[in-house]
C-alpha cells in the first residue's frame, strides 16, 4: 500500500534554517501547516518544532492544533466566511480580514466569548487574490479602529499566490509606507508587517528585503526548500522532507503502443502515438495510486530508471526500460512531489502517513 513519509530530521533542519534566519533579520515568523490537511502526528511533530504561532485556512486544522498545544497562537488565514465566525473566535486568536462586514462580525462574536479577537488587514498589492483596494485603505482602517473586541496587530498582503505577481523591494517598501501612514493618521502603532511568506525568502537571503517587513507566514518553504525565484531548492534546505513511497501491483513487459482504434481517455484527451514506438516494448509497472490520490504532473521522479507514463483513477504507469534494476511486484518506488502534489496526498484517506 502507498504511503507518504516525513522525515523528522530533515524537518528539523528545515525548521532551524529559517529560525535562525529570520532571527538574524528581527523578523517574526509562523508555520503555515495547510499542506498537512489536520493530520495530527504530522501536527504534533510541527508544534514539536517550538514555533509557537501556526498558521491554516481550515477551522477543523486550527481546533486540531489548540488541542495538541493551547499556547500555540493560531491564525485564520483567509478572510473568514460568515458561517463560521464562532469558530473562527473560539479556534483562532487571530485572522487575516479584508471585509468590513466580516470584522463587525468578528467583534460581536468576540464580544460574546469575552476575547478579544486579533486581525492583520490584508491589502491588494497587485496579484488580485485577497486585499482592500489602497485607495480604501485609510477609510476602512478607520471603521476598524472603532470596532471594540477587535485589535489590530498588522497590515500585510499575499503574492504570487493567484496570477504569480511576485515581490519585490518597490511592493514591499509601499506595504511599509501604508503601516507608517496609517500609524500617523490615526496615532495606532501596528506591530506587524505580514509582507512574507516563501516566495519572499530570496529577497531576504539577498539583503533586498525591506526593514520594514517584519513578519512571515511559511510553509512551502519549510517542508520543500523551495526557492519560488529560480524554481529550485535554496542553498543550505532540504527538498525531501517528505517522500512517497508507492507499491509496485504489476510489471510486465508490453508493447509500447496501444491497439484498437483510439477515443478520449477518461481525462478527456487522446493519446498521440510516436510512430517510432510501433512494433517495439518495454516493461510497464502498475503502482497503486492513481489520479484520486494525485496529479502525476505534480510527482517528481526519484529513481533514474523510472518514467511516469499516465495515471487513471486509482492506479500510475511506468516505463521502467528494460527492467535493469529488476523491479517486481511489491517493491517500492519513490516520488518527491511538488506543493500542490502532496496537498492532494495528505488530502487523501488512501495514503498512509508515516514519521521517519
Amino acid at each position: 500500500m502507498a504511503y507518504l513519509k516525513l522525515y523528522r530530521d530533515k524537518l528539523r533542519h528545515n525548521y532551524n534554517f529559517l529560525d535562525d534566519l529570520f532571527k538574524e533579520n528581527d523578523i517574526k515568523w509562523g508555520i503555515t501547516t495547510k499542506l498537512l490537511c489536520g493530520h495530527e502526528a504530522f501536527l504534533k511533530e510541527v508544534a514539536e518544532l517550538g514555533i509557537g504561532e501556526m498558521h491554516d485556512s481550515r477551522i477543523s486544522n486550527l481546533k486540531k492544533i489548540k488541542e495538541i498545544d493551547p499556547d500555540t497562537m493560531t491564525t485564520y488565514i483567509k478572510p473568514p466566511p460568515k458561517d463560521i465566525i464562532e469558530s473562527v473566535v473560539k479556534y483562532a486568536d487571530a485572522s487575516l480580514n479584508t471585509e468590513l462586514s466580516t470584522l463587525h462580525a468578528l467583534s460581536e462574536e468576540a464580544k460574546r466569548q469575552d476575547k478579544v479577537h486579533k486581525v492583520i488587514i490584508m491589502i491588494e498589492m497587485g496579484d488580485l487574490r485577497e486585499g482592500v483596494v489602497r485607495e480604501n485603505l485609510i477609510g476602512f482602517y478607520e471603521k476598524v479602529f472603532k470596532l471594540t473586541n477587535i485589535e489590530v496587530i498588522g497590515i500585510g498582503t499575499n503574492l504570487n499566490c493567484m496570477h504569480g505577481v511576485m515581490p519585490d523591494e518597490d511592493k514591499l517598501i509601499q506595504l511599509s509606507l501604508y503601516k507608517q501612514i496609517i500609524e500617523l493618521q490615526f496615532d495606532k502603532t501596528i506591530p506587524l508587517v505580514s509582507g512574507g511568506t516563501t516566495v519572499t525568502i530570496p529577497l531576504l537571503l539577498r539583503n533586498q528585503l525591506p526593514r520594514g517587513i517584519n513578519h512571515f507566514r511559511v510553509g512551502e518553504a519549510l517542508f520543500f526548500g523551495k526557492d519560488l525565484f529560480a524554481d529550485g531548492t535554496i542553498e543550505g534546505m532540504h527538498n525531501d522532507v517528505l517522500e512517497l513511497y508507492t507499491q509496485i501491483i504489476e510489471i510486465s513487459e508490453k508493447p509500447k503502443v496501444p491497439t484498437g482504434e483510439l477515443g478520449k481517455d477518461p481525462q478527456g484527451n487522446t493519446v498521440e502515438i510516436d510512430e517510432d514506438d510501433y512494433g517495439k516494448t518495454s516493461y510497464r509497472a502498475i503502482l497503486d495510486i492513481g489520479y484520486l490520490d494525485i496529479n502525476p504532473d505534480h510527482l517528481i521522479n526519484v529513481e533514474d530508471d523510472v518514467e511516469i507514463v499516465d495515471a487513471s483513477s486509482d492506479m500510475l504507469i511506468l516505463d521502467v526500460g528494460d527492467n535493469t534494476s529488476g523491479y517486481e511486484v511489491g517493491d517500492f518506488i519513490r516520488f518527491r512531489m511538488n506543493y500542490m502534489g502532496a496537498l492532494g496526498i495528505m488530502n487523501s484517506d488512501y495514503i498512509d502517513k508515516i514519521v521517519e
